[in-house]
């Protein structure tokens, strides 16, 4: 039940798959951790076991039963992180939902200091950020961080928002903002996905330095990079940075070709003007001398016609699919916006029904 005391509520969401390997000695830290902030919060750890092969759910559940705070929900097969968020969202009951990576390359101090934040801004969300200025990475695969660092900064250009990491899984959440933002993706798409509906709904996100530290991960002999998914994370970036501003994809590629129509239009004038005077011997009137001149612009560079005329039509019809694309935005910003309104009246309904028969 949410708490209704002075004392925040703080739930702590961690997805786990496949984690025998070290998810009780985690987990043990983080309870460590948590006896370092004394009164300040109230907990309940939720570790959604995310159709794990292994042993996990079996420690899992043995850990549960060592913790009266701690409760572990299961996924028949493995769904991906998306839903194992959903399912630690909404299974959640706190004033704040903090989403921790169970392998802890984000160690259990960032907790303190996301909630602090939290609190003191009065932020919807705070994302643990090792790519911003202050932001730290120790022992993280060369490529595994170009491609995050890459992604990254395609989408905080697209976007225009100054976030550091849209892709970061470390973050803390107003607990009704989050239970009554809807989402859709089951894959690790979540997180940019997250960051958009939150600047749809115009939330209050603030980044923090983060120290990002695989140490552990190598040390486990634990893999997490591969080819296809480096050309896929290359494929999502795109993707998502397009999600936060179409328009302006198709307005830069439509003022391109634009520009290049103007070119080769600009050259046929140009060419045509300095043909006009020698048609003087050859035929009599502007609009003769005129057309001649064309002409024979036309015979030197007949092919000059064809592109400008035709990269001219394509960049006004990209540049309307730009105008469509915005207007279509902003209808989806509005019905999201009623969508979460619903959600979030749904859910204060919830809360005081279950109130009224706990009284």
């Amino acid at each position: 039940m949410k708490s209704t005391s002075a004392i925040p509520l703080v739930s702590i969401v961690i997805p786990a798959y496949n984690e025998e390997a070290l998810i009780e000695n985690n987990v043990a830290l983080l309870y460590s951790y948590l006896e370092t902030l004394g009164n300040s919060y109230t907990w309940e750890l939720i570790i959604v076991n995310d159709g794990s092969s292994d042993r996990t759910a079996v420690l899992a559940d043995g850990l549960a039963e060592q913790h009266a705070n701690l409760k572990v929900y299961h996924h028949i097969t493995n769904r991906n992180l998306g839903h194992a968020m959903r399912t630690g969202f909404n299974k959640s009951k706190g004033d704040y939902v903090i989403v921790l990576d169970i392998d802890l390359s984000y160690s259990p101090e960032h907790i303190g200091r996301m909630l602090s934040e939290a609190i003191t801004l009065d932020a919807d969300m705070v994302i643990a950020s090792p790519y911003m200025k202050g932001g730290k990475n120790t022992a993280v695969p060369r490529l595994r961080l170009l491609l995050s660092k890459t992604v990254n900064f395609i989408m905080r250009k697209a976007s225009g928002l100054k976030i550091y990491t849209f892709t970061g899984m470390v973050r803390t959440y107003k607990g009704d903002f989050i239970r009554s933002t809807n989402t859709k993706s089951s894959t690790f798409d979540i997180m940019s996905e997250l960051v958009f509906k939150a600047h749809i709904l115009r939330a209050k996100v603030v980044e923090i330095p983060a120290h990002l530290d695989w140490s552990a991960q190598r040390e486990l002999g634990k893999v997490r990079t591969s080819g296809l998914r480096i050309i896929r994370g290359i494929f999502n970036g795109l993707v998502n940075s397009f999600i936060f501003r179409p328009y302006i994809f198709f307005w830069l590629l439509g003022l391109f070709i634009f520009l290049i129509s103007i070119y080769i239009i600009v050259w046929i004038f140009v060419n045509t003007y300095l043909q006009y005077p020698m048609t003087a011997e050859l035929t009599q009137g502007f609009e003769n001398r005129f057309s001649l001149a064309v002409s024979e612009v036309y015979n030197q560079r007949p092919y000059s016609f064809v592109v400008g005329g035709i990269s001219l039509i394509i960049s006004i019809q990209i540049m309307s699919l730009g105008f469509i694309s915005l207007q279509k935005k902003r209808y989806f910003d509005e019905l999201f916006h009623l969508n979460s309104r619903i959600l979030r009246t749904k859910s204060t309904i919830s809360l005081s029904e279950n109130n009224e028969k706990n009284i």
